[in-house]
C-alpha cells in the first residue's frame, strides 16, 4: 500500500514522505490515526504543501541545531505555575507551557520534538529531552517554581 505521511512516524519517515507499507499496517493503524493518507496522483500537491510546512518548522542546518542546543542547555528554563502548599501542581505542566518557556529564553522549538519521561506534577527541577535535529538532541533542565 502506497501512502503519504502527514505526521512523523518513527522508523518510517517524516511528513510529506511517500512510503510503501503492508496493507494491514496502513489500513488499520496509519490511516485511522491520521498519520498518513492514501497516495493518489492528485496527492502530489498535498506532498508539496506538507514539505513546505515542514521546511518552515525545521532547523536550517547542523550549525543552527548546535546553536539551539547550546542555548537550551545553558542554564535552566524557568517555568512558573500554580501550586498548592505541599508543592503539588494544580494539573500538570503541558508541552505548550514548556515551548513558551523555551521561546522566552530565545529558543523556538516544535512541541512534537519534546520528550518527557513522566508527567510533571511537582515543583523543582525536571529533565526534558528536545530533539533539535535528527542528529542533535538537547537535555534541558526545567525549573518549575510556584507563581506568586
Amino acid at each position: 500500500m502506497k501512502l503519504i505521511l502527514t505526521h512523523q512516524v518513527d522508523g518510517l519517515g517524516e511528513p510529506g514522505d511517500v512510503v510503501v507499507v503492508k496493507d494491514g499496517y496502513g489500513r488499520n493503524f496509519l490511516v485511522p490515526n491520521r498519520l498518513a493518507t492514501p497516495w493518489t496522483k492528485g496527492g502530489e500537491k498535498q506532498v508539496e504543501q506538507i514539505r513546505r510546512a515542514r521546511g518552515a518548522r525545521e532547523v536550517r542546518d547542523l550549525d543552527h541545531a548546535m546553536e539551539l542546543k547550546s542555548i537550551l542547555e545553558n542554564g535552566k528554563v524557568r517555568l512558573q505555575v500554580r501550586a498548592g502548599e505541599a508543592g503539588r501542581l494544580f494539573g500538570s505542566v503541558t508541552l505548550t507551557d514548556i515551548v513558551e518557556a523555551m521561546a522566552a529564553k530565545g529558543a523556538k522549538v516544535d512541541k512534537r520534538r519534546i520528550q518527557i519521561a513522566s508527567p510533571i506534577k511537582t515543583l523543582g527541577d525536571h529533565t526534558v529531552t528536545v530533539g533539535v535535529h535528527p542528529q542533535v538532541s538537547a537535555t534541558v533542565t526545567l525549573e518549575v517554581v510556584a507563581s506568586k
